[in-house]
């Protein structure tokens, strides 16, 4: 079941707003270029400053944490959410795009 690249091209050459919801620690050791650092923790408290009718890509290190950072937007009337997986397969999208 792998994350929908194509999809995320297309969103990211729309301007989708891209998540890390990574640590600060490991969001300071490498990212990807244009995206925000909100920990998954810290996710819940930042919601009003983020746009429901925006495409919104969340990811993490592997892809367990940007699912539930996914679940949790959803939950709150965010319909247009990706699960981007690990930042490096995201990294690799914004580069390729």
């Amino acid at each position: 079941r792998g994350t929908d690249n194509s999809k995320m091209t297309e969103a990211i050459k729309n301007g989708a707003i891209l998540i890390d919801v990574r640590s600060q620690g490991e969001f300071s050791m490498g990212s990807v270029k244009g995206s925000v650092n909100i920990p998954l923790d810290r996710l819940s408290n930042q919601l009003g400053k983020l746009k429901k009718d925006k495409t919104i890509i969340v990811f993490c290190a592997s892809g367990m944490r940007s699912s539930q950072a996914k679940n949790i937007l959803n939950r709150n009337g965010f319909e247009d959410v990706i699960n981007g997986g690990g930042w490096k397969n995201v990294q690799s999208v914004v580069e390729n795009k």
